[in-house]
């Protein structure tokens, strides 16, 4: 399928409208639609993950006795359904809008990394080669989810469905008549059966202007079912004699006898059946791989990678030196805070993740989803040793970036320097890429100068929190249990910023900002000594620092900072702040609110499928910047309109560059921007909200520059332990020639090679290779963040990739678990159903793994009673399950211990008993609006 989008798309559902950002739309129209649109990867995956999501919310409300009934149909209602309508709070829809693209961009990337491989497509009859990467990448996929790396995962997932759907529309699959899909491909351990060999002929020649004709296979291939697929050559036109090409511009075989191709990608008159065939089979193979996914790792897991969550993650790096004890004492009190007030909100976090540094140790990270857990990890936490006084704190604040959610806040606590200095600009690299938050609470004096260039000072903190939107405070010991209201303040749902801006030297300046209808718990933070400032509402009333409690909010001052704590009786529109000093300030306005926005920097590519690639560096100098944008409100995208996207310094004299805005169909917006600002920026979004016919501005946490360097690097499969795993990476500079200095690190200290520095020559790519070893020993699941960066000797100009790569182990074990009803006790359930309420029935069944890894776990995925199983470790588990004979149905699942899935089914239904009374209303619906979004 290919990715350029046709107006009249096949899914216009208003959810898929709503729920599908158009991640990789190409700069032209691929293809002309005929008779009202064409499918994509984009609206395929969608389609499919957003049913899977939707039966797995219903399954968790029906299983937690609540009901899931979405108020309408933005990722925001669709979130706030499937957590549950009892918890109150605002409810983003940001991170599930970010998962989406995430898969979506990774879908797409497969046709600009792998554009000329046969597998990755299943062209030229690679069908064992194509099955291979599909069933490694579940492997991939299982382990992760099972280690809690669902950024890894879901980059996968997104390669994994690219091949899959590509089968159907690159094969000859439905023109062999088939209508599902073909199960062998995601169970390794069947075989692909009545594979055309290279030596059969199976086209005909098309001759026709076009280049496509109805049905160019040969009789005898559809008579005997032989499963074929097109050559496609996009530098060579060779091909076995014969045989069918893929077909289009870009193919240079489909020129070559037999011409033409059978490529389903782009919908023709000619070829308009076949189209929609392949559409409805790679959705429902799409659907058929996520639920083997979801059953695998369970619903809870699976909703989890695909960023069904509450938005807060707790994230805590702590220094755990001597003079740190009642700096962890107050960072307990503020874990147990959070836990206590914010239990059985929307607000409540959904992870929990604690870093711990001293010197020269760092580490381990704990993350927990359980406030037990995390209670108990903190209070382990003790001061000890660092007597040396600077410490190893940038080691511990990358391993929190590595390994916590994108879009996270992280809190470090420290009263001492940074002896790893050295990694400033991996964690600089890593907040870019990450788009997470990080605070500093600072308790030592400010009276320490940096030693030399390189040496550490506590300025590097206020860089980095600048870099990352975050903030440094500078207090006592005695004044941090008073600003740590901070922390309670950010760790919450739906928390927008609506400005940020930094100046040093200080200087006397005022800051207009607009605030709408939805923004609730609004703050004002201004960080810098010797600060006077007014704050101005839109009726002009006014209140300076002076005023600890006035008439627009009431003011805390502790150590640096300022916290100004808006009344609940705000006004909607334009505010403004007047700050002077002649010391170094920020000033950071934030509220709660459903209206958001998520971007990501982009460039095209050309091929046969061109698009927009998200950047893992900085976009580059010379160039105008391009952004893919999605606007969130509280009823999804069409409920807002976004008037201006601009780049706007955080430093220095105010300075906007706007960019020119294209609409995509999907509610996407494609910006432009040819001027881009020198130095640093950030994206600011303003415009209306049509719920309430308010402006809203919103600003992007993370600051981005340009540079004229490049770094390109495609990690193209998983790693084993005790492997070598080289990785091929390209650096190109459009500025002066000359020595570029290299350096590479990982977050697992793995053993790595790789050259220190390469001569560029200006706007040639210098090749280099990167060696990484994971120990024997590596857990399989195992994610590893991998940060290359180039600077030039002068040190002007630098760029930096980030990678990610997962460790998985190779099994052998492809079989499912045999889980076989061995008895069924439904004797005493009467006919009559209405009296099913006073009468039991049961089952037992045996389940083994055979030779297989053993069992894992086993659990319900459809029945109300009750299961129980002997050991897991048995060669035969016996397991019993009862239930109320109202309760007619039940399938009981068996994982074993890498991911494979078996199960077994019973019902009790009696004959002449309609199987739609086992079923409740809201399935129905559900299932009535599923088959609405597939329909070709």
């Amino acid at each position: 399928m290919t990715h350029s989008s046709m107006q009249g798309s096949v899914m216009n559902s208003l959810l898929v409208i709503a729920l599908l950002p158009l991640a990789l739309l190409g700069p032209g129209m691929a293809f002309v639609s005929i008779g009202g649109g064409a499918s994509t990867h984009v609206s395929i995956t969608g389609t499919a993950i957003l049913q899977k999501v939707r039966e797995t919310c219903q399954a968790v409300a029906e299983k937690n006795g609540y009901e899931f009934n979405p108020t309408g149909s933005s990722p925001e209602e669709l979130v706030q359904a499937c957590l549950g309508p009892t918890a109150t709070g605002e409810v983003s829809g940001a991170k599930f809008h970010s998962a989406l693209q995430e898969i979506y961009a990774q879908n797409g990337l497969v046709d600009r990394d792998f554009v000329n491989s046969a597998p990755h497509h299943f062209n030229s009859e690679a069908f064992l080669e194509g099955r291979s990467l599909i069933t490694q990448g579940m492997v991939a996929i299982k382990a992760n989810v099972h280690n809690e790396n669902f950024q890894a995962a879901r980059t996968t997932l997104g390669r994994a469905l690219h091949t899959l759907q590509d089968f159907y529309s690159h094969s000859n699959w439905v023109e062999l008549g088939y209508t599902k899909p073909y199960s062998n491909l995601i169970n390794p351990g069947l075989p692909l059966d009545n594979l055309a060999d290279v030596n059969t002929p199976t086209c005909s020649n098309c001759d026709s202007a076009s280049g496509t004709c109805p049905n160019q296979l040969l009789p005898n291939i559809l008579k005997d079912k032989k499963l074929t697929s097109g050559y496609m050559g996009v530098f060579s036109s060779v091909k076995p004699k014969g045989k069918c090409s893929h077909g289009g511009a870009a193919d240079r075989t489909s020129k070559i006898n037999p011409q033409g191709g059978i490529s389903k990608d782009e919908r023709h008159q000619d070829n308009l059946a076949f189209h929609n065939a392949a559409v409805q089979a790679a959705t429902d193979a799409s659907l058929e791989l996520l639920q083997d996914l979801r059953l695998a790792v369970g619903d809870s897991n699976f909703l989890r990678m695909m960023g069904i969550a509450r938005s807060s993650v707790l994230c805590f790096v702590i220094d755990t030196t001597g003079s740190m004890s009642d700096d962890i004492e107050e960072a307990r009190s503020v874990v147990y805070q959070i836990i206590d007030a914010y239990k059985g909100t929307q607000d409540e976090p959904s992870e929990y993740i604690l870093v711990p540094f001293n010197d020269p140790e760092f580490g381990p990270m704990i993350r927990t989803t359980h406030v037990d857990k995390m209670k108990e990890e903190i209070s382990k936490l003790t001061a000890s040793g660092g007597d040396d006084e600077p410490e190893m704190c940038l080691s511990g604040l990358q391993l929190a970036l590595t390994g916590a959610p994108s879009s996270s806040d992280i809190y470090v606590f420290t009263d001492a320097l940074a002896k790893d200095i050295e990694l400033k600009d991996t964690i600089n690299a890593l907040i870019s890429s990450t788009k997470s938050k990080v605070s500093f609470f600072i308790t030592t004096p400010f009276s320490r100068r940096r030693r030399s260039l390189r040496a550490a000072s506590f300025d590097d903190y206020k860089d980095i929190a600048l870099t990352s939107g975050g903030q440094a405070i500078h207090v006592s010991k005695s004044e941090l249990s008073q600003a740590t209201d901070i922390i309670l303040d950010t760790s919450t749902s739906a928390l927008v910023t609506v400005l940020q801006r930094a100046r040093n030297p200080g200087t006397q300046e005022t800051f207009p900002f607009t605030l709408d209808e939805s923004l609730k718990n609004i703050t004002i933070y201004i960080t810098g000594r010797s600060i006077t400032f007014t704050l101005t509402n839109p009726a002009g009333v006014t209140q300076s620092q002076s005023e600890a409690s006035g008439k627009l909010g009431t003011i805390q001052t502790v150590g640096n900072l300022h916290r100004i704590r808006f009344n609940s009786e705000k006004q909607a529109g334009n505010w403004q702040i007047n700050i002077n000093s002649n010391q170094p300030y920020t000033l950071k306005i934030t509220g709660q609110s459903t209206i958001t926005f998520i971007y990501d920097f982009v460039e095209s590519f050309a091929g046969p499928h061109p698009g927009y690639a998200v950047l893992s560096g900085r976009p580059q100098e010379g160039q105008s910047a391009t952004l893919i944008l999605s606007v969130m409100g509280r009823r999804g995208p069409s409920s807002m309109t976004a008037e201006q996207v601009s780049l706007a310094k955080v430093s220095g004299p105010e300075s906007f560059s706007n960019g020119v805005l294209t609409q995509m169909d999907n509610g996407e917006i494609l910006v432009t921007v040819e001027a881009v600002p020198k130095g640093e920026f950030v994206v600011v979004v303003k415009g209306t909200d049509k719920v309430s016919n308010s402006q809203f501005q919103r600003q992007s946490n993370t600051q981005m520059s340009l540079s004229k360097v490049k770094i390109q690097a495609v990690v193209d499969s998983s790693v084993e332990p005790g492997q070598t795993f080289k990785l091929p990476f390209s650096v190109m500079t459009q500025s002066s020639g000359g020595k570029y200095s290299i350096s590479a690190r990982n977050d697992r200290k793995f053993p790595m090679i790789f050259p220190n520095e390469l001569t560029l020559v200006t706007g040639q790519y210098a090749n280099a290779t990167l060696t990484i070893t994971p120990p024997a020993s590596t857990q399989s699941g195992t994610d590893v963040t991998l940060t290359i960066d180039a600077q030039s000797s002068n040190g002007v100009d630098s760029n930096y990739a980030v990678l990610r790569l997962s460790v998985v182990t190779k099994i052998t074990d492809f079989i499912q678990p045999l889980c076989k009803v061995v008895s069924v006790q439904d004797n005493k359930c009467p006919h009559d159903l209405s009296q099913c309420g006073h009468f039991q029935w049961g089952l037992s069944a045996n389940i083994t793994d055979g030779n297989g890894t053993g069992i894992e776990s086993i659990s319900l995925h459809q029945g109300n009673g009750t299961l129980t199983y002997t050991s897991l470790s048995a060669p035969i588990i016996v397991a019993n399950y009862n239930a109320s004979c109202c309760s007619q149905t039940v399938e009981i699942i068996a994982v074993d211990k890498v991911g494979n899935v078996g199960k077994c089914y019973q019902s009790i239904a009696r004959s002449g008993v309609p199987p739609a009374l086992t079923l409740s209303l809201p399935l129905w619906i559900c299932l009535l609006v599923s088959a609405f979004l597939v329909r070709p």
